[in-house]
């Protein structure tokens, strides 16, 4: 398959002058279209960070980011407005990353048309953003506030798709849910990446959630010394239960 994401030996650094540091050192990876791909890593690897760049919050000290075939490092902001609605991120945090004082509609509607957010002429298609994770339209005069961690994480998700994006990033985004949510919502982002045909990057670093994947080959014979250290380093996780039926 043709790859939707190529990154080549991504360098970022943080900071200014004296007080920059290197977070990312020649990070290397490849999205083929319709394919989810799992980044894991442990805490403080610069997960994070490499959405971030993709995305064009954090610019690139070196390398290189090709989306579609159009090379993202060092772009023009232009260029990467272009693509930017293609590539939709869906945050970590259900809590914090819809904003309190706008109703589900709004927020909707933002994402839509940043400058005009009507609700009202883009309400077919927040409804059908809405319905298509499993929420209807009764949501959209709603606050944040009136619904729960797995139901803000589907609005969320809402948001992504209403875009229309060909990748969606998902970062950590089951790490402020219980047991029984993560699975609601790594169901739901199967189907609709099944429906819809998008691409994935999926950044975590639960490898029990990232093993929902077709990663056996990786869980049972690593070739890197860092992820057989990853999958050591988890209590009860793969290497365990691998190594107890060896």
């Amino acid at each position: 398959m043709t790859a939707l994401l190529e990154v080549s030996s991504l360098v970022v650094s943080l900071g200014h002058g004296l007080r920059s540091t290197q977070v990312l050192g020649g990070v290397d990876l490849a999205a083929p279209r319709g394919a989810t791909v799992g980044l894991v890593g442990e805490s403080g690897s610069g997960k994070p960070t490499i959405a971030r760049t993709i995305l064009g919050i954090h610019r690139a000290q070196s390398g290189s980011i090709r989306f579609d075939g159009v090379e993202l490092v060092g772009a023009g902001r232009r260029a990467r407005a272009r693509v930017r609605r293609r590539i939709q991120l869906i945050p970590q945090d259900p809590y914090s990353s819809l904003d309190p004082r706008r109703t589900i509609g709004h927020t909707l509607a933002e994402a839509i048309d940043p400058v005009g957010a009507r609700v009202r002429q883009h309400r077919d298609r927040i409804v059908e953003a809405l319905r298509s994770v499993a929420l209807d339209e009764s949501a959209m005069p709603l606050y944040p506030h009136e619904f729960s961690g797995g139901q803000r994480q589907r609005i969320a998700i809402a948001r992504a798709l209403v875009t229309e994006p060909e990748l969606i990033i998902a970062d950590e985004i089951t790490s402020a849910l219980d047991v029984s949510t993560q699975a609601e919502i790594l169901a739901l982002l199967g189907r609709l990446r099944d429906e819809l045909q998008l691409t994935m990057l999926f950044i975590s670093h639960n490898l029990a959630v990232v093993e929902a994947g077709p990663v056996k080959q990786v869980f049972r014979h690593p070739r890197s010394g860092y992820t057989r250290t990853l999958l050591e380093s988890v209590p009860g996780g793969p290497a365990f239960h691998l190594g107890s039926a060896a």
